[in-house]
């Protein structure tokens, strides 16, 4: 027999019956323990001498509808009824992690993206690197790695980024994917914040078109003064999408963004030269994130020395994706 369970301070009190019945109810609770002394069987809405009825409805134990028999005791409906639930919670679900599947673990995957994009590295380079701390690994799946896990980094960090400046100096310069050459539309703010990157085959007005509007779209900022140098395209498009904007078109006028252009010449060039559009979008993209994360255009390890920024602001995006 299950001990009751009566609490004499309370307004309801209970107890489990042999059969498993649940009363409730001071009077009734005191009944109930004396027939279970003497053997017989007790249920709320059953016969006290043994014998199973059918269960009383709510309208023959003045019952209001759609309460239960837990109210009764103390003469209290909804204030102090009784919830009980006997099906386990359901689980939340969890979007999986980007590095599920992954034989590497994610340091060392983060540790190869991050060598890529910040140094003057090869594939191959990374590979030995990685291979002298006692992790073999192919080029070819760095490589991959660094198409996979760039964007996402990236993604990560967007809603970290700083606000981006009202004074545009806009420039261009060229690179070459297999064997045909491409040009690289790039601008900077005054803070000197990489703001967007953008890769085509054409230099021409329904190019610089797109990157206008693309940054736009992606920063949501509309500049008051936009520097660029004298090709003919420039004051067209923006006499059309930003006829306020003050276009700066002197000498030297944009001079901070045509030698940022050196650092990304700088970390192309030890590459055997870039075989695909799309892997070349992705390198020339990641090395502007991490020309930003470098140079403190991000709310991600601010409070670390400059040289361990990078490091840390990668491990922290690793547990972001």
């Amino acid at each position: 027999m299950t001990d009751p369970l009566i609490k004499p301070d309370e307004d309801l009190v209970g107890f489990l019956g042999d059969d498993g019945g649940f009363v409730v109810g001071a009077s009734e609770a005191a009944d109930g323990i004396q027939a279970l002394k003497e053997g017989q069987g007790y249920e709320l809405g059953f016969g006290t001498d043994g014998a199973s009825q059918q269960p009383r409805s709510a309208e023959s134990r003045n019952l209001p509808e759609g309460h239960c028999c837990i109210c009764k005791g103390a003469g209290l409906w909804s204030s102090q009824t009784v919830a009980m639930n006997t099906c386990p919670p359901r689980p939340v679900p969890t979007l999986p992690s980007a590095f599920a599947g992954f034989f590497f673990p994610p340091n060392v995957i983060v540790l190869a993206v991050r060598w890529y994009l910040r140094f003057g590295l090869s594939y191959r380079d990374v590979e030995e690197l990685l291979a002298e701390r006692g992790v073999a690994v192919d080029h070819v799946t760095i490589y991959r790695w660094v198409q996979r896990f760039t964007p996402l980094l990236a993604e990560a960090a967007r809603p970290c980024r700083h606000g981006v400046g009202d004074r545009w100096q806009v420039d261009e310069t060229y690179v070459k994917v297999a064997g045909k050459w491409r040009y690289v539309y790039r601008a900077i703010d005054q803070f000197g914040q990489v703001i967007d990157v953008f890769v085509t085959p054409q230099r021409d007005a329904k190019a610089a078109r797109r990157f206008f509007e693309r940054a736009f779209n992606t920063t949501k900022v509309m500049p008051v003064e936009v520097s660029t140098d004298r090709a003919a395209t420039y004051p067209v498009v923006l006499e059309d999408l930003l006829p306020p904007a003050w276009h700066r078109t002197e000498q030297h006028a944009n001079n901070r963004v045509e030698a940022d252009h050196g650092r990304l010449k700088a970390r192309l060039r030890p590459m055997r030269g870039l075989k695909q559009d799309h892997s070349a979008r992705v390198i020339i993209a990641g090395h502007a994130f991490v020309q930003n994360l470098r140079r403190g255009h991000y709310e991600l390890a601010v409070e670390v020395p400059a040289g361990q920024r990078l490091t840390v602001a990668f491990d922290d995006l690793a547990l972001a994706i």
